[in-house]
């Protein structure tokens, strides 16, 4: 694996820790989203990654891709709210599968994974700068 394998491997590390933080956004912005276009509440979105395989024998591999954006399959929360146009007969209320705590410790989480990938493609890019300096002195 070449020192430039490093900038693909954290690059696509960003990538997806960027796509977790917008996914986490979407789901705190429907947070009380309870009529979507498919109909009833709003579902939480989780997005599925796995590690990127090389494309053949000797070819380098690593990193992260995206396979899917997952729905959460948890159930709604029933709130009772008589007045709300979307509520029963009984007067209740689905309201999307989102904790907000949840949401916001997911949130550090991918942000700081977020920046180890920057750490670590600045490290690389140092290392590179360096070399390149050691070659033009000597």
């Amino acid at each position: 694996m070449g020192i430039f394998n490093n900038f693909g491997i954290s690059a696509s590390g960003l990538t997806a820790q960027r796509l977790r933080m917008d996914t986490i956004a979407s789901n705190i912005a429907n947070i009380e989203t309870t009529r979507t276009p498919e109909g009833g509440p709003y579902q939480r979105q989780v997005p599925l990654f796995s590690s990127r395989l090389p494309d053949g024998p000797g070819q380098p591999g690593g990193g992260v891709e995206v396979l899917a954006l997952l729905r959460d399959q948890s159930p709604f929360k029933r709130v009772y709210e008589p007045g709300h146009p979307d509520a029963d007969e009984e007067g209740y209320v689905l309201m999307p599968n989102v904790e907000l705590v949840k949401e916001m410790v997911d949130m550090i989480d991918a942000s700081r994974a977020y920046e180890a990938n920057v750490t670590a493609l600045n490290a690389s890019k140092d290392m590179v700068q360096r070399a390149l300096d050691i070659g033009r002195r000597g």
